[in-house]
């Protein structure tokens, strides 16, 4: 009697991988039986039943077999050319294969082939450019299982290929099938028409029609997000069962304080973002709020007001900024609010000094320093606070779930408010940061200068340049921003510090300049952000150090080099650093690019600045990891479903999850108990971590 296939098994023993393969497995993420039937393809490669060749339509995909006559080649051996015909019984058709040396010695006249492609013309003949060939062996019926196929491709690598890869899955799929257990409740699987999952597993892999890859993947994908949706909002459950936060009233006469304290009115969405605030702080739940708004709308007004409510109930309010920059610009703008008041401020970061640094700890200790603002310095464990409310994280997508946890376990049960300059498209809402409540701030800040956006190809350097001296010549100032800080031999991109020297010396000589990068220390960085705010440098060179936390009204020009290169959402952080004064401001995106593709995406820059758009054009483009430039994050890693395309299948498994929790918020009843199993198994450690994902 055979084995039975295990899930568990090591990949390393299906027939056809050995060690050497399984190696290459292991750097696809695959390294058990049970990865390798859900290493899942990312397309599937239509090819269709076989026709006779007087039946070719231009511009259809077919396929045709016969014999091979006039084989030839040309060209050299990198850059070779094959030639054919192919004759069948109603006629003949052209071949050629280009940049194909391989095919010269395994093709001759009378050699029977299938091929399948896009048909074209040449010379009034159908004709194959590329197609893809399989050689009929002499004891092989070249007929045998003609039908329409849709071949499954699979992410490869070069020792490792799609076509192995299939052949391999192949091998084991019916055997390991036997072992996959259909987690989904029937009641459930029936209601949202979705077909068993070994079955969804089966012709997702070996699909027999054109419908059967939608169907499948569809299974698939609801799986995913269920999945995800439950540990959200089991997480968000543990979270309101855990200890009690103390509540933080707000009085009229706090608010009426802390408005007074602000030198500005606020707007319509700061004020409902304040409500809703203000309700979660009320609560013996601890707040756990996203608050998101475009660049330079509000959030750090939001953010002050409720540390300033929380300093009124006797609590302590910690500020994480992910990079002394941006901690920097909070504190000044932050003590700006608290002129006067008494309000105690304190600023920890890593470069501050052992002897400064051992005072403020013990002014946190002892509750003399009411708000604490800081970078990853604030995560060390001789930071002790006396009673920390409130917890504030900028950018916080930039820290890791471990970092933002071991913050909020420095109290008791603080309330969390997090904030993020990048919008959130609706289905990365409901995911990422589904265990979250969300407030957004809309609309434009007062007195905010729109940001005129243009697109600067090669040819139109010269007068871009012109402009930007013609700014300057205004008493204006700039940003120019590279990607890199140093010349790198593997890219061929321009770098700040060889551009600063260049451009004091040609394109802009007679302007003051200076260089900022992430290398420096915060010291360096001070001194230049200082000597630009006092209009003492006309033209700032930096890397993308500047993209959050810079506030400098009389720059009016951010020109970025080399474009194409960023994506959509951080070219928005950067031109955000500009139109913050009365003068109309100009974004000028530098690009060698040539392809359409590349071009038209930076388009997009120069028709909105509705970041919610770009935002959505970002994750459609890059896909959700890259979008937020970290995978720290808690981000869970779909094999099938898609956050771009796949908003309402989203939208039923939050639903259904949602469901299936209020009768059963423990998942012990029987027929969630495979449900229980595969959650822990997948999100194991993530479920105690995840609510503050």
């Amino acid at each position: 009697m055979a084995k039975r296939v295990s899930l568990e098994d090591d990949v390393q023993y299906v027939r056809g991988v050995g060690l050497a393969r399984a190696r290459e497995f292991a750097g696809l993420g695959v390294c058990t039986v049970g990865d390798l039937i859900e290493y899942f393809p990312f397309r599937h490669e239509l090819k269709p039943k076989s026709v006779p060749v007087d039946s070719l339509q231009e511009g259809a995909v077919a396929t045709v077999v016969g014999e091979l006559n006039r084989v030839r080649t040309r060209g050299s051996f990198s850059q070779r050319v094959v030639t054919a015909e192919l004759i069948e019984g109603t006629g003949r058709c052209h071949v050629r294969w280009f940049n194909s040396p391989f095919l010269v010695d395994k093709l001759y006249n009378g050699q029977i082939v299938r091929l399948t492609g896009k048909v074209d013309v040449y010379r009034d003949l159908a004709a194959f450019t590329n197609p893809q060939l399989h050689i009929i062996e002499d004891d092989e019926d070249p007929f045998a299982d003609d039908a329409d196929r849709h071949d499954p491709v699979y992410p490869g690598t070069a020792n490792l290929p799609s076509r192995r890869i299939a052949h391999i899955i192949a091998s084991v799929l019916e055997d390991a099938l036997e072992s996959v257990v259909d987690f989904l409740p029937d009641a459930l699987r029936s209601r949202r028409d979705l077909p068993p999952r070994r079955t969804a597993i089966l012709r997702y892999h070996q699909p027999t029609s054109e419908q059967d890859v939608p169907v499948a993947r569809r299974r698939l994908a609801y799986d995913e997000l269920l999945l995800c949706q439950l540990a959200v909002q089991l997480s968000r459950r543990r979270l309101r069962e855990g200890p009690p936060a103390t509540p933080i009233k707000t009085t009229e006469e706090i608010d009426r304080r802390i408005r007074d304290r602000l030198p500005f009115k606020l707007t319509a969405g700061q004020d409902r973002a304040v409500v809703q605030i203000r309700g979660d702080l009320e609560k013996i739940q601890p707040m756990n709020r996203l608050l998101q708004a475009d660049v330079g709308v509000g959030k750090t007004a939001v953010a002050v007001y409720a540390a300033l409510a929380t300093i009124a109930n006797r609590m302590q309010v910690a500020v994480l900024a992910p990079t002394e920059v941006l901690a920097a610009q909070h504190r000044s703008k932050i003590e700006q609010y608290l002129a006067g008041s008494r309000v105690r401020t304190g600023y920890l970061v890593g470069s501050t000094p052992r002897s400064k640094r051992s005072t403020m700890l013990a002014a946190i200790r002892s509750g003399e320093v009411n708000l604490l603002i800081g970078t990853h310095a604030l995560l060390e464990e001789d930071v002790r606070f006396q009673n920390l409310g409130l917890v504030i994280i900028d950018e916080q997508h930039k820290f890791g779930v471990a970092q933002r946890a071991s913050l909020r376990g420095k109290g008791a049960a603080p309330h969390t408010l997090v904030l993020t300059a990048t919008p959130i498209p609706r289905t990365l809402a409901m995911t990422v940061f589904g265990d979250l409540d969300v407030s957004t701030i809309d609309g434009s800040p007062p007195n905010r200068q729109p940001v005129v956006t243009t697109l600067v190809t090669e040819n139109d350097e010269d007068e871009a340049w012109s402009f930007i001296r013609s700014r300057l010549d205004a008493g204006e100032q700039a940003f120019v921003v590279y990607p890199l800080v140093e010349e790198s031999e593997s890219l061929p991109l321009k770098a700040a510090k060889v551009e600063v020297e260049r451009l004091a010396k040609t394109t802009l000589a007679g302007y003051r300049t200076d260089l900022l990068h992430g290398r420096m220390n915060s010291k360096e960085k001070a001194l230049v952000m200082e000597r630009f705010r006092s209009g003492e440098v006309h033209l700032l060179v930096s890397t993308t150090v500047i993209e959050v936390g810079i506030d400098v009204p009389n720059a009016t020009v951010m020109a970025i080099q080399h474009a194409e290169r960023y994506g959509l959402s951080q070219l928005h952080q950067l031109r955000g650093r500009i139109g913050r004064g009365s003068k109309e401001s100009y974004c000028l995106l530098f690009s060698e690019a040539v392809g359409e593709d590349a071009l038209a995406r930076l388009r997009i820059l120069c028709e909105t600045a509705d970041g919610f758009r770009i935002a959505e054009e970002d994750l459609r483009l890059r896909g959700p990891g890259e979008m937020l430039g970290t995978r720290q994050h808690g981000l869970p890693l779909f094999k099938v479903a898609d956050l771009v395309t796949d908003l309402e299948l989203l939208e039923q498994a939050r639903d259904d999850a949602a469901a299936v929790l209020r009768g059963d918020e423990r998942l012990t009843r029987p027929e969630h108990t495979p449900l229980m199993r595969v959650l822990t198994q997948r999100y194991g450690s993530k479920l105690a971590l995840i609510d503050v994902a």
